[in-house]
């Protein structure tokens, strides 16, 4: 079947999917490097979000971490269909990558302070940004080149 709109659409949403699983996979080792070498926690902005945005909290605090770290999965796979869809209109390899980081990382930049859950990029330490941009960009990379190899090998 040529010029099948929906599986063109499906298969641009699974495979970005499955890219954003790999994506997260890498922000998330990379996030665990840089906190034993910074020592620095856990952050608790995904939690202090959901909490905010659909007006609801863990049950108590052990759960905290493991609600965290599902909305941190299911946000980075999420994300992943928004690859997808830059294939769709034609944007695809490293100009379509440097999309997908500016879209994850600058809603970041905007929903998080407009939750009061982070000061504003201009608050920040350059060390915090310069951190958050790496981890990001990691994640924006392994995305795409998970995206790229799905597509390009038409496993689908």
């Amino acid at each position: 079947m040529k010029n099948n709109p929906v599986k063109e659409i499906s298969t641009a949403l699974g495979a970005g999917l499955i890219a954003g699983l790999a994506g997260t996979a890498a922000i998330t080792i990379s996030q665990m490097i840089e906190m034993k070498i910074t020592k620095r926690k856990a952050s608790d902005a995904p939690t202090k979000a959901v909490a905010k945005v659909l007006d609801i909290k863990p049950v108590n605090k052990g759960e905290k971490a493991k609600v965290a770290q599902e909305i941190h999965w299911t946000y980075g796979t999420a994300w992943g269909a928004v690859r997808g869809l830059l294939s769709l209109v034609g944007l695809t390899g490293s100009p379509a990558t440097v999309a997908h980081f500016a879209g994850v990382w600058g809603t970041g930049l905007v929903m998080l302070p407009s939750l009061d859950i982070a000061p504003p990029i201009t608050e920040e330490k350059p060390k915090a940004i310069a951190i958050d941009v790496l981890h990001h960009a990691v994640y924006a990379a392994a995305a795409g080149l998970v995206f790229d190899a799905i597509m390009e090998k038409d496993l689908w």
